[in-house]
């Protein structure tokens, strides 16, 4: 399976909470990521968080809308975030919507991790373009 390595730059606007019911809210927030390395795009991506009362245990979702080449392929693809923190251990599932990528993303399923080192984001994309 192909694998992508590189960095990206994120910018965070928050966009208001949302009710949950019962007094409960989410944070929402929008990020608008930059890819460098073999993923070169610009995504949009819309997310609702939630924390506890325990220190360090909270999730979020998100979606996000990815634009741009990847190893050469130009198209858009959408992605999927699935995150915990469990009293401050984290775990992150982030993966490519099924059917999701266009042109010559047409086929594109896989997964992505994200990195953070020393203030800096970091992603490894392990995917795969499947010919119908």
């Amino acid at each position: 399976m192909p694998q992508a390595k590189g960095r990206f730059e994120v910018k965070r606007t928050s966009q208001g909470a949302v009710d949950l019911g019962g007094g409960a809210e989410a944070g929402h927030f929008r990020f608008d990521k930059t890819f460098e390395g073999p993923l070169q795009a610009a995504s949009v991506v819309h997310m609702l968080a939630v924390g506890t009362a325990v220190e360090g245990s909270a999730a979020y979702v998100a979606i996000e809308r990815v634009s741009g080449t990847l190893d050469g392929r130009k198209g858009v693809f959408f992605a999927q975030h699935s995150g915990v923190m469990d009293r401050g251990k984290p775990s992150l599932s982030l993966t490519v919507v099924p059917d999701s990528g266009t042109d010559a993303l047409q086929g594109l399923t896989g997964s992505m991790q994200i990195d953070i080192v020393d203030g800096q984001h970091f992603y490894t994309f392990d995917y795969e373009v499947r010919s119908e």
